[in-house]
């Protein structure tokens, strides 16, 4: 086998961005990639001719995002669509109660400044909680703080333990404090209509990309040996961009052990349980001019939102998400099985009007081998400075990178890109403008 300059493992925006940023320099480099594919966790399936982002779907922030600035480098169309982190409110919401009916303007008001409320006492108890405490206690004591009686005080619960859940994919007691600290949106977010892959199979041309390439261990010291399905590959330095779930797998191993703060931070982060559940219909039979419908109560502890995206491809069409509990559950569930569940919630809302659905996609990131989950998140007793110490360099030979590495905005596509161009420029010893990974496309 040659020896290279730089091996990249993984083929997601991370590792194309790297690669090109460095073959741009003149540097030697192959990419590893397991899957038949490029893309990683972004990756949009075209069946029946429909356009469904089953990974990444949104830009969270176009605002200086980087992705944003490549996707309209590369003539990729884009729909603003913001959903706000979980937002109660700013977006047209029908709220719906326990009982199944939709609240009054008046009620939806008042249920919405309560979550204002928590939410302005809950950054002050986040700034003085402990290091091991959960998201769960933070919230309880907020929650308390307001002095409200059980009914008000449960349905803003309902909303934090959803708000966890669909932000991290993780029980909120699961979920650091400081876990949604990060979680920060500059200017609108937007979806891509003909498919957010454009963006890596883009990246990818003219790099050397060896598809269906297992990586099943590495050996770093003075250079770095990469064995795989194919053979041992050998290069001066490698950056590794493969997501949280693989680097703790015991399929995946790095040797010498990786040293500290990388293996501190590494095990103190973890892939969530989150999928995303898309009903296509004939008829659009839910509530007119809401971007999403969301249902209170203990019939919405699994669905409890549903996301409009009929405008995207004029197909009326809904999204939910199986989050932490639901997506544990659900995780042996057929695709019939999990839409029947699904309608049944639907049904409660608006009766006979809800039909079967004509098409149902559902993701499963929880069993994909190179993924073993949907993106990383902040357990009990991390800290935000995980994401950034996971990406510590380490013999000058190790690099990791991918949107667990990133703090600003890690579990999205704009931190990948970014970490990526991050490594680049660590292999390379000086800066890079990130418009080198695209300005040649």
């Amino acid at each position: 086998m040659p020896h290279h300059d730089t091996i990249v493992v993984g083929a997601g925006v991370a590792g194309l961005t790297a690669a090109r940023l460095l073959a741009a320099e003149g540097r030697d480099v192959i990419v590893l990639e397991a899957r038949d594919r490029v893309g990683g966790r972004v990756v949009t399936d075209r069946r029946f001719q429909l356009v469904t982002d089953m990974g990444a779907s949104w830009i969270h922030g176009v605002n200086g995002s980087p992705v944003a600035a490549a996707a309209e480098a590369l003539g990729m169309r884009m729909s603003e669509f913001t959903v706000g982190g979980y937002q109660p409110d700013s977006r047209p919401i029908a709220h719906y109660g326990p009982d199944g009916a939709r609240l009054s303007d008046a009620q939806a008001r008042a249920y919405v400044a309560d979550i204002h409320a928590v939410d302005a006492t809950l950054v002050e108890v986040i700034d003085r909680s402990s290091p091991d405490a959960s998201y769960r206690d933070v919230t309880e004591a907020a929650l308390a703080a307001q002095e409200w009686d059980d009914t008000r005080t449960q349905r803003v619960r309902e909303y934090l333990e959803h708000r966890s859940e669909e932000q991290y994919g993780a029980w909120i007691e699961d979920l650091a404090a400081h876990g949604l600290d990060d979680d920060a949106i500059d200017g609108d977010e937007v979806v891509f209509p003909d498919g957010y892959d454009r963006l890596p199979r883009r990246l990818a041309e003219g790099l050397d990309v060896r598809l269906t390439h297992v990586v099943s261990r590495i050996d770093w010291s003075d250079d770095v040996s990469v064995t795989t399905d194919h053979g041992t590959f050998h290069a001066n330095r490698a950056i590794v961009t493969v997501p949280v779930g693989v680097l703790q797998s015991a399929d995946f191993v790095i040797s010498p052990q990786l040293p500290e703060p990388v293996s501190t931070a590494l095990g103190r982060l973890s892939m969530n349980a989150f999928e995303k559940v898309f009903l296509r219909f004939r008829t659009r039979f839910w509530d007119e001019d809401v971007y999403v419908i969301r249902q209170q109560g203990p019939e919405g502890r699994w669905w409890h939102s549903w996301y409009d995206l009929t405008d995207l491809h004029d197909t009326p069409t809904l999204l939910t998400f199986a989050a932490g509990p639901a997506a544990e559950a659900t995780r042996d569930w057929s695709e019939d099985e999990i839409a029947r569940s699904v309608v049944d919630q639907l049904r409660r809302l608006y009766g006979a009007a809800v039909e079967t659905p004509t098409h149902v996609h559902v993701t499963d990131w929880q069993d994909d081998p190179w993924a073993r989950g949907s993106y990383a998140y902040m357990t009990l007793g991390s800290t935000t400075s995980d994401h950034d110490d996971l990406a510590t360099p380490i013999g000058d030979v190790l690099h990791l990178a991918g949107e667990a590495t990133w703090t600003d905005d890690p579990a999205t596509v704009s931190a990948a890109m970014l970490s990526g161009h991050r490594a680049a420029e660590r292999v390379l010893g000086r800066s890079v403008p990130i418009p080198s990974a695209w300005r040649d496309l």
